[in-house]
């Protein structure tokens, strides 16, 4: 079972595995560790990843780049359109009001949701990975940024299933990065100690995200996360393509921003320039060739200019640590570690203020770009049953509080409740009892929209049905179970109603789940006053449980009671989530996915055989001037590099577009002409070694039929009849190699060869298997006698019965040496 972690970032994306004992980044086929978050769609197929990159500027408009941010979003959500004058290629807004990204595939003009375009991206991530591990990928762990909502989250989920993953987690990016730095701790405060708290810092290249962590041995805690939705590495690459925008529309008379082609170069540069002066402070060039109009540009900056350009974006970094710091409740005292990962964390002028702000050194233990992947790997290897991990617990938070409102058809009000606090403990679940006669509705929706990075507070409508009063007309009981699973999707799990029997017999034990299934203690929990929720008549049959089982009652008011048997119905729930797609929806993305993959794989398919022409072309082409010339006459030399001449025009114009077969049958034709030249050559350098170990064998057994004839003592014990067969086989194998080599010396260089090099190796494995037997046939022994000791006076009575069969023994019983046999040398 594979066991793979995979990070996709708003960029690039890192995959990593479990495998030799240890977490491991795989390499592309371009052996690179990173793989661009980029999808271009083309006339006749995809191209995803490194191949999608190298068409952002030749096909702008059908190449989708940044596309993460766009998750769980409608199309007029006020983000989306800032952002869509950004992008070389087209927004659409779909039928149920999502964002959709229009481009041009397979000659049609086409409309994907985001989900089907990350969809795209995980299987070339998934068959990145099974080109590594060479097994299925099935199981993984996906990471996602930390202030993602419900909506964001469930999109991503869709997207794994459209590329047939099965996710066992969405994880939190921090959280990962926590995982890959505590699990290797081994001096991590034990539990009933303080716990360490590390802050850990990734600014990517369009979000930045703070988390601080408690770690104790076999655990970690987050205690508190902020964020900058809006800050990252791109905002510093913009405001280099701004200022450069500015300065050649001065210096070269160019308007940048008009030429889509132009400003996605420029980007790209800008890039590489902030990249450089993170590592140097003196001025770097910038310089473009035919840039626009066919028009050179160049300038320069330095690291100080870079500094005071982007000094809105650095004074912003303080801002969601100091966020972390108070939602966590501890001082810079308390903080053991600030860690830093992504790319962005890369600026000087970003370390110095975390650092500063914090009052310590920043620490880069971590691979500031794959340790996100690593984390995700780790949590996937500790889901796995396949393999064996050091136990540590992950608690994980809710980043954004959670209310719950629920009403019923005839209630003239609304009843809510916080369910989940900020920062409460994920995963978790909760039980409430409501006392109802009629189905009602329960609203999930977060609870301080001021704070949520996205404009739709809502989470989703849960519907409980099949609730009846219980059949003396009071009220039913009715248990609902919400959690936050371990996804960080809120659900309404289950609901179930609890009717009680009159009648005799014993009473029945009311059991229901426990209120916490992680860490907390009852106080922790909803804390609301079932005496202030009384104050409203219209839903006081609202209570929450407190514990395992139901509500305590007297014991003495309990005995005056009939004895009450009671039974737990389970109720179905319709639930109606927030940009939801439907299933009959994520299945038919599904089964189009699979028709894109086939797709590809024809596409693929087609090009190698297009590609193999071409390449027997070139190859034959170079080799006939060269290795191949001699085993050529001139005539058919000239005919054959007509042909290819011929085969290459043809590629270029009317082949530029055929059927697969055709290219297959093409490159036939000049197999047929082109392989035997290159038999003969290979023929002609093969053939002497060959002859060679043919003569080397001969020798062999000739000496070996000398040595029998001489009489020589290792051979006595064969018979005559083998000898015969051993010495007829080698007269007749070397009358055979000297036939042909007098045959083959007879013809040119350029005629096929008499003998083949496998048919010199089949007489030799011949040989071998007629002489060989014979040859090593060991020696027949005398069985070995018990030596016989005389109890009187302790010596032989004679030599053994092995040395009489090797030997005489002299007087004293001693073996003595044959004549020209070797004496053996005991130390």
């Amino acid at each position: 079972m594979s066991v793979v972690g995979i990070d996709v970032g708003f960029q690039n994306c890192y995959i990593a595995v479990a495998r030799s004992g240890g977490i491991e980044t795989i390499a592309n086929e371009y052996s690179d560790r990173c793989t661009p978050a980029c999808v271009s769609l083309a006339s006749k197929n995809r191209m995803i990843g490194n191949a999608a990159k190298s068409q952002v500027i030749t096909n702008f408009k059908n190449t989708v780049h940044g596309f993460k941010k766009f998750h769980g979003r409608a199309f007029d959500d006020p983000f989306v359109q800032a952002e869509k004058p950004k992008l070389p290629y087209g927004l659409h807004k779909l039928a149920n009001g999502n964002t959709g990204i229009k481009v041009r595939y397979l000659d049609e003009d086409k409309v994907f949701t985001v989900e089907q375009i990350t969809g795209m991206l995980l299987t070339k991530l998934k068959e990145t990975s099974e080109s590594a591990l060479k097994k299925p990928v099935v199981d993984c762990v996906i990471s996602v940024p930390s202030f993602f909502t419900d909506a964001e989250r469930r999109s991503v989920f869709d997207a794994t299933q459209i590329a047939g993953l099965n996710c066992l987690r969405l994880i939190n990016d921090t959280t990962a990065v926590a995982l890959a730095y505590g699990i290797y701790k081994q001096d991590l405060p034990t539990p009933e100690e303080r716990p360490r708290n590390v802050v850990f810092v990734d600014m990517g290249h369009s979000s930045f995200q703070v988390s601080i962590t408690a770690f104790n041995k076999g655990k970690l805690k987050v205690l508190a996360t902020a964020f900058d939705l809006y800050l990252g590495g791109r905002n510093f690459d913009e405001a280099l393509v701004d200022y450069f925008c500015e300065e050649f529309k001065g210096k070269y008379k160019l308007n940048v921003r008009d030429n889509p082609r132009a400003l996605l170069r420029l980007h790209q540069e800008c890039e590489k320039l902030k990249k450089l002066m993170s590592a140097n402070s003196s001025d770097l060039p910038l310089n473009i060739e035919c840039f626009m109009n066919d028009i050179d540009v160049s300038s320069r900056m330095n690291r100080g200019q870079f500094e005071d350009m982007c000094s809105q974006y650095l004074m912003r970094v303080e801002m969601p640590l100091k966020s972390a710091l108070e939602q966590s409740k501890l001082s810079r005292d308390d903080i053991y570690a600030v860690e830093i990962v992504g790319g962005a964390t890369r600026i000087p002028a970003i370390k110095e203020r975390i650092a500063k702000f914090f009052c310590k050194d920043v620490s880069t233990t971590l691979n500031a770009d794959e340790a996100v992947a690593r984390g995700c790997a780790l949590q996937c290897a500790i889901l796995s049953p396949a393999f064996k991990v050091r136990e540590f617990s992950i608690t994980d938070v809710v980043p954004f509080p959670i209310t719950l409102r629920w009403k019923t058809p005839t209630e003239d009000g609304l009843g809510e409740c916080e369910v989940f606090s900020k920062n409460h403990a994920a995963p978790f679940s909760k039980v409430i009892t409501f006392h109802k006669k009629e189905p009602f509705d329960l609203e999930a929706f977060y609870s301080s929209p001021q704070d949520l990075p996205y404009p739709d507070h809502r989470i989703g409508c849960f519907s409980v049905q099949n609730v009846a009063p219980q059949p003396d007309g009071d009220s039913s009981k009715v248990k609902v179970k919400v959690r936050v699973n371990v996804h960080g999707i809120f659900s309404v799990s289950s609901a179930s109603l609890i009717e009680k029997q009159k009648g005799e017999g014993e009473d029945m034990q009311i059991d229901s789940e426990p209120l916490v299934q992680n860490e907390g203690r009852a106080e922790d929990q909803l804390k609301i006053s079932n005496a202030l929720l009384e104050k409203n008549g219209w839903f006081s049959g609202f209570r929450i449980q407190e514990g395992a089982s139901g509500e305590k009652q007297d014991p003495a008011a309990g005995a005056s009671k009939p004895k009450v048997k009671v039974k737990s119905v389970d109720l179905p729930i319709l639930a109606n989530n927030i940009r939801q797609l439907d299933s009959d929806v994520l299945n038919n993305f599904v089964d189009y996915e699979r028709q894109m993959i086939v797709q590809d794989k024809l596409v693929k398919e087609l090009n190698d055989a297009k590609n193999a022409v071409e390449e027997y072309v070139y190859d034959l082409r170079d080799k006939l001037c060269g290795i191949y010339e001699k085993y050529i006459t001139e005539e058919d030399g000239n005919r054959l590099t007509l042909m290819l001449e011929d085969t290459e025009n043809w590629l270029y114009e009317d082949g530029e577009d055929q059927p697969k077969q055709v290219y297959e049958e093409k490159l036939d034709a000049l197999k047929r002409l082109g392989q035997p030249i290159q038999d003969r050559h290979r023929e002609h350098e093969d053939r002497p070694r060959a002859f060679e170990e043919l003569g080397k064998k001969l020798q062999l057994y000739m000496k070996f039929v000398d040595f029998y004839k001489q009489k020589d003592e290792r051979y006595l014990h064969l018979s005559a009849e083998e000898m015969s067969t051993v010495e007829k086989c080698v007269n007749e194998s070397m009358g055979w190699m000297n036939s042909k080599m007098n045959a083959q010396s007879k013809l040119a260089i350029t005629q096929d060869p008499v003998v083949k090099v496998a048919d010199i190796i089949a007489k030799i494995q011949e040989l071998d298997n007629v002489c060989n037997p014979v040859m090593n046939r060991p020696k027949p022994t005398v069985e070995e006698a018990p030596e016989v000791n005389d109890q009187n006076s302790g010596a032989h009575n004679g030599p053994t019965a092995k040395q009489g069969a090797e030997g005489k023994g002299d007087a004293k019983g001693n073996q003595q040496t044959k004549p020209g046999a070797k004496e053996m040398e005991v130390d």
